[in-house]
């Protein structure tokens, strides 16, 4: 089931004037009930813009949405929406518990159970203690464990979440994910958009890209960072002058790389060809493992890619 569903979303800011900008293009994409996705891109690519479409707080120019099973607007599907926007601001006179028991009221929260899920929020967050402090003399990353606990605070069927992690400590981005993946195992959907990849490498199920408004790739971390038909082949040996030769003769591609032979090979089988090479040259095979780019070197030969085009 799709939690959210785009359909060729278009928005152009200023379309009528010379300084016409197109933040997306037709953008199409599936998220699914119960995975954490994350959606990546460049400063300027459009993320921010297509949270704002899904929430309604601009309009799309062209194209369709639903979230949640209905139209983007739909009041209760909203009501089941948590949202922590980027660069978030309260008034800085008011303690974290009047924080939330403010969106508690907005959002509805019946009066019988808002001070039980103001409680329990603020120590899902790591925020009980500082309950009475303004929010004036919090830090960065108290902010955004506050804005965290104010999305939650109405126990969301789908958490949107715009760098949930900016200006968090190691230790506390360590603790938000271990809660966003306690969100996905109680069945509730994460779409999160965030400039740490090595985060988003941790927690994602899948991932999509932008880049100037288009979508350009979406996948599993998997599918995306797996160098198809490259593995790694961990030995225990010298390898012999004589394979060298032998591989160079007949166009086998492997050459050694921190310790072990990366192989570029066209198939199954010329993989198992090459590791009965290296047993009978006397070679003890350690390991064996597709090659994969971290993340955040995937993301950046995406990009480079297509800003060369």
């Amino acid at each position: 089931m799709s939690i959210i569903h785009a359909d060729r979303i278009t928005k152009v800011f200023n379309p009528r004037g010379k300084g016409a900008v197109t933040a997306l293009s037709e953008l199409s994409l599936d998220v699914r009930e119960g995975e954490i996705f994350g959606l990546l891109g460049p400063n300027g690519a459009g993320k921010t813009t297509f949270i704002k479409v899904l929430l309604e707080i601009v309009a799309a120019t062209s194209g369709t949405a639903q979230m949640l099973g209905a139209p983007i607007g739909n009041s209760a599907a909203k009501a089941r929406v948590g949202y922590l926007p980027e660069n978030h601001k309260y008034p800085d006179f008011l303690t974290g518990a009047q924080v939330l028991r403010y969106f508690s009221k907005l959002g509805g929260l019946p009066s019988d159970q808002r001070e039980q899920r103001i409680t329990d929020r603020l120590r899902l967050v790591g925020m009980e203690q500082w309950h009475k402090t303004k929010i004036r003399k919090y830090s960065k990353g108290m902010m955004q464990r506050i804005g965290l606990a104010q999305a939650l605070v109405n126990d969301p069927q789908l958490v949107i979440l715009d760098e949930p992690t900016d200006g968090v400590d190691p230790l506390g981005r360590k603790e938000i994910r271990d809660m966003l993946l306690r969100l996905r195992d109680q069945g509730k959907t994460v779409f999160l958009n965030s400039h740490l990849l090595s985060e988003v490498e941790l927690i994602c199920d899948r991932v999509a890209i932008l880049n100037k408004g288009r979508l350009i790739r979406i996948g599993t971390v998997k599918e995306l960072t797996t160098q198809e038909n490259t593995y790694r082949i961990g030995v225990e040996g010298t390898l012999p002058a004589e394979l060298r030769l032998q591989w160079e003769a007949t166009r086998v591609s492997v050459h050694e790389e921190n310790g072990e032979l990366v192989c570029a090979l066209p198939d199954l089988a010329a993989l198992n060809a090459v590791i009965d090479q290296l047993r009978s040259a006397g070679l003890l095979i350690r390991s064996v493992a597709e090659k994969r780019q971290s993340l955040e070197d995937m993301f950046i030969d995406v990009i480079s890619r297509e800003e060369a085009q």
